[in-house]
This record gives structure tokens, sequence and C-alpha cells, in this order.
């Protein structure tokens, strides 16, 4: 499944990199959410559940996806 953002010229595709600001690996793409948002395989889950990263957290997408806040800033506020 792939979805193209507003003016995010490339798609997001399952499996893709999901990278902080500071290029910090924050996990893979599972697939497209209700709600608008990216989530996040459990492989890559320390608590083996989904997590699901807002699309508005989006910074841009080439490679993977880029998030435009830092890792910290993630898991305080998707708790």
């Amino acid at each position: 499944m792939t979805m193209t953002l507003r003016n995010l010229h490339l798609p997001i595709a399952h499996r893709m990199l999901v990278l902080d600001a500071r290029g910090n690996r924050v996990g893979r793409v599972d697939g497209m959410a209700e709600g608008n948002e990216i989530r996040l395989t459990r492989d890559d889950s320390p608590d083996g559940v989904h997590h699901y990263i807002p699309l508005d957290w989006v910074a841009e997408i080439r490679s993977a996806v880029h998030l435009n806040k830092c890792c910290v800033e993630i898991y305080r506020d998707r708790a």
C-alpha cells in the first residue's frame, strides 16, 4: 500500500524506514492507519505492539520517512 501526502512527492511504502529529526531509526512502516497515521511494524517495537505516527510529524519522504521530531519527543508525544 502506498499513499502520497500533500506536497510530499514520494509515496510512503510498506517496510520503508522511519527516521527521527536526527536520523535515528524509529522503526519501519507496516501500513497506513485510519486517521492519517503511519502504523509501525511490531518487529521494531520494544513492547511487541504496533505504534502509530501522525502524518503531521512527517517532514519529508525520500528513501525513508523523515520526521520533524527527535526520538525523545516521539516517545513522549505518542504515549
